[in-house]
Protein backbone atom coordinates (compact mmCIF):
# COMPACT_ATOMS: atom_id res chain seq x y z
CA UNK A 1 0.00 0.00 0.00
CA UNK A 2 0.80 3.19 -0.96
CA UNK A 3 1.39 5.58 2.06
CA UNK A 4 0.06 8.90 2.64
CA UNK A 5 1.91 12.09 3.77
CA UNK A 6 -0.35 11.91 7.05
CA UNK A 7 0.88 8.19 7.60
CA UNK A 8 4.67 8.87 6.71
CA UNK A 9 4.81 11.70 9.18
CA UNK A 10 3.63 9.24 12.03
CA UNK A 11 5.77 6.80 10.99
CA UNK A 12 8.69 9.22 11.62
CA UNK A 13 7.62 9.35 14.85
CA UNK A 14 7.35 6.55 16.39
CA UNK A 15 9.38 4.02 14.50
CA UNK A 16 12.48 4.78 17.52
CA UNK A 17 12.59 1.40 19.91
CA UNK A 18 11.71 4.26 22.89
CA UNK A 19 8.11 4.85 21.58
CA UNK A 20 5.63 4.12 24.72
CA UNK A 21 2.67 3.04 25.26
CA UNK A 22 1.45 6.84 26.25
CA UNK A 23 3.20 8.36 23.44
CA UNK A 24 0.90 6.52 21.23
CA UNK A 25 -2.33 7.44 23.08
CA UNK A 26 -1.50 10.89 22.74
CA UNK A 27 -1.52 10.87 19.16
CA UNK A 28 -4.57 8.37 18.74
CA UNK A 29 -6.11 11.28 20.78
CA UNK A 30 -5.37 13.89 18.45
CA UNK A 31 -6.38 11.95 15.75
CA UNK A 32 -9.34 9.91 17.13
CA UNK A 33 -11.16 7.70 14.93
CA UNK A 34 -9.88 7.15 10.99
CA UNK A 35 -9.89 3.77 9.70
CA UNK A 36 -8.43 4.89 6.27
CA UNK A 37 -5.24 5.77 8.23
CA UNK A 38 -5.45 3.15 10.62
CA UNK A 39 -4.69 0.64 7.53
CA UNK A 40 -2.02 2.26 6.37
CA UNK A 41 -0.29 1.90 9.20
CA UNK A 42 -1.01 -1.38 9.78
CA UNK A 43 0.66 -2.11 5.95
CA UNK A 44 3.66 -0.79 7.53
CA UNK A 45 4.24 -3.79 9.33
CA UNK A 46 5.90 -2.39 12.15
CA UNK A 47 4.87 -3.30 15.96
CA UNK A 48 4.27 0.47 17.13
CA UNK A 49 2.52 1.40 13.93
CA UNK A 50 0.18 -1.65 14.19
CA UNK A 51 -0.41 -0.53 18.21
CA UNK A 52 -1.45 3.21 17.07
CA UNK A 53 -3.62 1.60 14.26
CA UNK A 54 -5.72 -0.13 17.06
CA UNK A 55 -6.56 2.66 18.85
CA UNK A 56 -7.91 4.66 15.49
CA UNK A 57 -9.54 1.45 14.02
CA UNK A 58 -13.38 2.66 13.64
CA UNK A 59 -14.86 -0.54 15.75
CA UNK A 60 -17.92 -0.26 13.83
CA UNK A 61 -16.44 -1.00 10.98
CA UNK A 62 -14.81 -3.87 11.87
CA UNK A 63 -16.31 -6.90 10.98
CA UNK A 64 -15.46 -10.55 11.30
CA UNK A 65 -13.32 -11.14 7.97
CA UNK A 66 -11.18 -8.09 9.07
CA UNK A 67 -10.64 -9.12 12.55
CA UNK A 68 -9.86 -12.30 11.25
CA UNK A 69 -7.15 -10.53 8.42
CA UNK A 70 -5.69 -8.70 11.67
CA UNK A 71 -4.72 -12.34 13.60
CA UNK A 72 -3.24 -13.50 10.41
CA UNK A 73 -1.08 -10.50 10.85
CA UNK A 74 -0.15 -10.29 14.08
CA UNK A 75 0.80 -14.29 13.49
CA UNK A 76 3.64 -13.22 11.41
CA UNK A 77 5.29 -10.95 14.43
CA UNK A 78 7.60 -12.52 16.99
CA UNK A 79 5.73 -14.19 20.14
CA UNK A 80 6.10 -11.37 22.81
CA UNK A 81 4.95 -8.84 20.21
CA UNK A 82 2.17 -10.95 18.24
CA UNK A 83 0.35 -11.58 22.37
CA UNK A 84 0.48 -7.45 23.14
CA UNK A 85 -1.33 -6.98 19.93
CA UNK A 86 -3.88 -9.13 20.39
CA UNK A 87 -4.70 -8.00 24.24
CA UNK A 88 -4.41 -4.70 22.95
CA UNK A 89 -6.95 -4.96 20.03
CA UNK A 90 -9.09 -6.83 22.75
CA UNK A 91 -9.26 -4.37 25.31
CA UNK A 92 -9.44 -1.35 23.14
CA UNK A 93 -11.97 -2.55 20.74
CA UNK A 94 -13.08 -5.78 20.73
CA UNK A 95 -14.34 -5.83 24.03
CA UNK A 96 -16.69 -2.55 23.46
CA UNK A 97 -19.05 -3.53 20.91
CA UNK A 98 -22.14 -6.13 21.61
CA UNK A 99 -21.08 -7.02 18.09
CA UNK A 100 -17.50 -8.22 18.74
CA UNK A 101 -18.23 -9.67 21.86
CA UNK A 102 -20.57 -11.71 20.15
CA UNK A 103 -17.70 -12.90 17.67
CA UNK A 104 -15.75 -13.39 20.88
CA UNK A 105 -18.23 -15.83 22.66
CA UNK A 106 -17.82 -18.24 19.57
CA UNK A 107 -14.28 -18.38 19.31
CA UNK A 108 -13.33 -20.84 22.11
CA UNK A 109 -12.61 -23.78 19.73
CA UNK A 110 -11.34 -21.64 16.82
CA UNK A 111 -8.41 -22.96 15.00
CA UNK A 112 -6.65 -19.99 15.64
CA UNK A 113 -4.96 -19.86 19.64
CA UNK A 114 -4.77 -16.24 19.19
CA UNK A 115 -8.87 -16.45 18.92
CA UNK A 116 -9.15 -18.83 21.88
CA UNK A 117 -6.74 -16.85 23.65
CA UNK A 118 -9.40 -13.73 23.26
CA UNK A 119 -12.16 -16.24 24.36
CA UNK A 120 -10.73 -16.64 27.60
CA UNK A 121 -8.76 -13.56 28.27
CA UNK A 122 -13.56 -12.23 27.67
CA UNK A 123 -14.21 -14.60 30.67
CA UNK A 124 -11.57 -13.78 32.72
CA UNK A 125 -12.87 -9.77 32.24
CA UNK A 126 -15.91 -10.42 32.64
CA UNK A 127 -15.01 -11.44 36.23
CA UNK A 128 -12.04 -8.89 36.97
CA UNK A 129 -14.40 -5.80 35.97
CA UNK A 130 -16.53 -6.37 38.77
CA UNK A 131 -19.55 -7.59 37.73
CA UNK A 132 -21.63 -10.10 39.30
CA UNK A 133 -19.84 -13.24 37.62
CA UNK A 134 -21.60 -15.26 34.60
CA UNK A 135 -23.61 -18.28 35.58
CA UNK A 136 -20.59 -20.46 33.52
CA UNK A 137 -18.30 -20.86 36.15
CA UNK A 138 -18.56 -24.41 36.69
CA UNK A 139 -18.93 -25.29 33.14
CA UNK A 140 -15.64 -23.13 32.59
CA UNK A 141 -13.80 -24.76 35.07
CA UNK A 142 -14.62 -28.23 33.89
CA UNK A 143 -13.02 -27.15 30.54
CA UNK A 144 -9.78 -26.05 31.67
CA UNK A 145 -9.67 -28.43 33.95
CA UNK A 146 -9.88 -31.02 30.89
CA UNK A 147 -8.01 -28.71 28.08
CA UNK A 148 -5.58 -26.46 29.58
CA UNK A 149 -2.68 -28.37 30.08
CA UNK A 150 -2.70 -29.90 26.41
CA UNK A 151 -3.29 -26.07 25.43
CA UNK A 152 -0.46 -23.63 23.86
CA UNK A 153 1.10 -21.29 26.39
CA UNK A 154 -0.59 -18.09 24.64
CA UNK A 155 -4.35 -19.78 25.76
CA UNK A 156 -2.98 -21.59 28.78
CA UNK A 157 -2.25 -18.26 30.16
CA UNK A 158 -5.87 -17.10 29.67
CA UNK A 159 -7.62 -19.98 30.61
CA UNK A 160 -5.35 -19.67 33.66
CA UNK A 161 -6.17 -15.97 33.90
CA UNK A 162 -10.00 -17.16 34.05
CA UNK A 163 -9.38 -19.43 36.82
CA UNK A 164 -7.67 -16.78 39.13
CA UNK A 165 -10.82 -14.56 39.02
CA UNK A 166 -13.17 -17.29 39.44
CA UNK A 167 -11.33 -18.13 42.53
CA UNK A 168 -11.05 -14.41 43.67
CA UNK A 169 -14.63 -13.71 43.43
CA UNK A 170 -16.41 -17.07 43.76
CA UNK A 171 -15.55 -18.55 46.92
CA UNK A 172 -17.25 -21.97 46.18
CA UNK A 173 -15.15 -23.09 43.53
CA UNK A 174 -12.14 -21.21 44.62
CA UNK A 175 -10.15 -24.19 46.22
CA UNK A 176 -11.11 -26.25 43.28
CA UNK A 177 -9.39 -22.86 41.52
CA UNK A 178 -6.40 -23.45 43.49
CA UNK A 179 -6.27 -27.47 42.99
CA UNK A 180 -5.68 -26.42 39.15
CA UNK A 181 -2.83 -24.48 40.08
CA UNK A 182 -1.25 -27.31 42.03
CA UNK A 183 -1.97 -29.76 39.83
CA UNK A 184 -0.84 -28.16 36.32
CA UNK A 185 2.09 -26.30 38.50
CA UNK A 186 1.85 -23.42 35.91
CA UNK A 187 3.92 -20.32 36.30
CA UNK A 188 5.00 -21.78 39.77
CA UNK A 189 7.85 -19.96 40.92
CA UNK A 190 7.90 -17.69 38.08
CA UNK A 191 9.37 -14.41 39.23
CA UNK A 192 7.90 -11.04 38.13
CA UNK A 193 8.17 -7.82 38.55
CA UNK A 194 7.57 -5.45 41.64
CA UNK A 195 3.97 -4.92 42.30
CA UNK A 196 2.33 -7.43 40.23
CA UNK A 197 0.58 -10.34 40.90
CA UNK A 198 1.78 -13.94 40.24
CA UNK A 199 0.31 -16.50 37.92
CA UNK A 200 0.43 -19.35 39.85
CA UNK A 201 -2.88 -19.71 40.69
CA UNK A 202 -3.23 -20.54 45.01
CA UNK A 203 -0.09 -17.82 44.97
CA UNK A 204 -3.11 -15.08 42.83
CA UNK A 205 -5.96 -16.25 44.11
CA UNK A 206 -4.74 -15.73 47.45
CA UNK A 207 -3.20 -11.94 46.83
CA UNK A 208 -6.16 -10.75 44.71
CA UNK A 209 -8.80 -12.09 47.27
CA UNK A 210 -6.78 -10.29 50.44
CA UNK A 211 -6.43 -7.34 48.53
CA UNK A 212 -10.34 -7.43 48.16
CA UNK A 213 -11.21 -8.93 51.69
CA UNK A 214 -13.37 -11.83 49.67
Amino acid sequence: MKLSAAAKNILTQISDKKTKLGDLRIIAKEIKKDQALAMELWSSEQFFARQLAILIIDKKLLTEVTINELIADMNKHEDNEKLQLIDWLFANQLSKDKKTIELIERWENNKSSLHRRVFWYYQARLRWVGQTPPPNSDALLTKIESKIEKEVPEVQWAMNFTAGWIGVYEKEYRNRCIKIGEKTGLYKGEMVSKGCTPDYLPEFIAIESNKRNL
